[in-house]
């Protein structure tokens, strides 16, 4: 009986751990992420939607160096927040619902969040690539580039409304977060979404550049990661309890 028992409990033990390792890939990519934000030119402050063709070629062909290594080390790690939101998925699962469709939707929107932020690396390098091609298609790859960074917010709103919705049917007698957790992702969901007004912006906190499409979006989201990696690293301290395993 008890090899029986050591038996049903190794699984729920790997359980535990692989979502603890998923977990902390979070601050260890996050610095990485933080690192490679600094590192590009255009960020800090973050480039203008109103400069010139001439400028923004001029731009990419001064800081050719810099660019590439940003986004290169974004398109190798930006991947690597996807396993600290399939924990939430994971978690989503474990929720009294009737069904697994909203975290399937939300690990459906992750991953093309994730696709769209891969995409917006490439169309930055690309810029990067030739530095002496005409500057208007220079302004062309940028314009698509930053369109591709900040506007497409579908995504993450899409990920934060079913996270809201989830946590608020679950009925269950042990709620796997707080009914405060589901509040804020809501509230995160909408302070990203005028960010989709980037595309069609150019001037004002609306802009790409501006306070609130870039700022508020990115500070939004950095402020989600953070706080839900402590909400998740107490949802597996208490589900290692309830499963009688330890983390």
């Amino acid at each position: 009986m008890q090899i029986l028992a050591e038996a049903e409990d190794q699984p729920r033990t790997a359980n535990i751990k692989t979502q603890l390792i998923s977990l902390w890939t979070a601050p260890v990519f996050g610095l990485v992420y933080l690192i490679a934000f600094i590192a590009f030119p255009g960020f800090l402050p973050p480039m203008s939607p109103q400069l010139t063709a001439d400028q923004v070629a001029a731009f990419y062909a001064d800081n050719t160096a810099m660019i590439r290594f940003s986004m290169i080390t974004y398109d190798l790690c930006g991947v690597m927040l996807l396993p600290f939101f399939m924990v939430i998925v994971v978690q989503m699962k474990r929720m009294a619902t009737q069904s697994h469709v909203l975290a399937y939707c939300y690990l459906t929107a992750a991953v093309s969040g994730a696709t769209l932020f891969a995409l917006s690396n490439i169309f930055y390098l690309a810029a990067a690539f030739r530095p002496g091609r005409g500057p208007e298609l220079v302004m062309l790859l940028n314009d698509m580039a930053w369109m591709l960074l900040v506007a497409p917010v579908g995504a993450a709103v899409a990920m934060n409304l079913l996270l809201g919705a989830a946590i608020h049917f679950d009925r269950g007698p042990n709620p796997v977060f707080p009914r405060w957790v589901g509040f804020f992702a809501v509230a995160t969901a909408l302070a990203m979404a005028p960010a989709v007004c980037a595309a069609i912006v150019q001037t004002g906190p609306l802009a790409w550049n501006g306070a609130i499409s870039f700022w508020l979006r990115n500070g939004a989201f950095a402020l989600f990661v953070f706080v839900m990696f402590f909400v998740l690293r107490n949802a597996l301290q208490r589900q290692a309890v309830q499963e009688g395993v330890a983390a």
